[in-house]
């Protein structure tokens, strides 16, 4: 995939530079050891303009990110959306999915960042695992254990676990990974959270293991709109396997529907499922098609 041509710009440090003209720091901190941390964040075209959906909560995120990962992060969220705003319209961007990197300088030891940079980029990118309900496999490659490392963090590092897992499962068959936790329990996808349905309720795993994504938490939220339980807690594999019905979420995945895990089929029919209600009011929510902003 081609991600920008010599008239694409990204956002550099209060500038706004051609893609094809900026250059990478072969010393850097950040390439030698992925110490970094970036965001993925969409935009939609509305009936209301370009709006990027959910921008502070990514900035905010990208911010606590930094910080956890002890990465300096003198920048103020109300203007890289400003930028961001300003990036899109630059490059024609209507619907876009926006990756912000937080990137460290030359250091060949493993001292802090003691300074860093900002680079915002975006590009045309269709639904990240497209639109058929997906075949699954469990993944021989668990999630780090959250005592080696902030898994809440969205560090680069940690996408070195989520590469693995991908590639494996599309060696397997799979459309895509679930990962266990170090007990054995779900834990996520590489780049999206997990649900279930079990008799008209929905479960996902608790924070611990998992990025808690701003997508998942949007879920959680729509069910309440909906009057859908939807209740936290650690599931196995048989669990999953014994579901209803599961999707994933996240902000390049969105909604996606889960066709089966392994060798199990799940019965229900997917337009029939919470998941598929949940898909619907999503892409309604995002699209602004209703005032789902007032209660979200």
């Amino acid at each position: 995939m081609q991600y920008y041509d010599s008239n694409t710009v990204l956002y550099l440090n209060g500038q706004f530079i051609k893609s094809a003209e900026t250059k990478t720091d072969l010393y850097g901190q950040s390439l030698h050891c992925g110490y970094a941390v970036f965001e993925g964040i969409r935009a939609y075209k509305t009936h209301n303009g370009t709006r990027i959906f959910k921008a502070k909560e990514h900035f905010d995120r990208l911010k606590r990110s930094a910080e956890l990962m002890h990465i300096p992060f003198p920048f103020d969220t109300e203007e890289l959306i400003r930028q961001t705003y300003k990036l899109l319209k630059k490059n024609n961007l209507k619907d876009a999915y926006i990756r912000p990197l937080v990137y460290c300088g030359h250091n060949m030891s493993l001292s802090p960042a003691t300074e860093s940079s900002i680079m915002i980029c975006a590009w045309e990118w269709g639904i990240y695992l497209g639109n058929e309900q997906l075949k699954v496999g469990i993944s021989s490659y668990q999630r780090p254990n959250p005592k080696s490392t902030h898994v809440e963090a969205k560090a680069s590092g940690h996408c070195i676990n989520s590469i693995m897992a991908t590639t494996e499962a599309k060696k397997n068959g799979f459309d895509e990974a679930i990962l266990l936790d170090m007990h054995n329990n779900i834990a996520e996808a590489p780049e999206a959270n997990v649900f279930i349905e079990k008799n008209g309720k929905l479960y996902t795993p608790p924070p611990g293991s998992i990025l808690p994504g701003i997508t998942r938490a949007t879920v959680i939220r729509l069910c309440k709109t909906l009057d859908i339980e939807c209740i936290e807690k650690h599931l196995s594999v048989d669990d999953l396997k014994n579901a209803d019905s599961a999707f994933f979420c996240g902000t390049a995945a969105e909604i996606i529907g889960i066709a089966s895990v392994d060798e199990a089929v799940f019965p229900a029919i997917w337009t029939e499922t919470l998941g598929a209600t949940i898909q619907r009011t999503y892409k309604a929510l995002v699209l602004e098609k209703q005032n789902y902003e007032v209660i979200i």
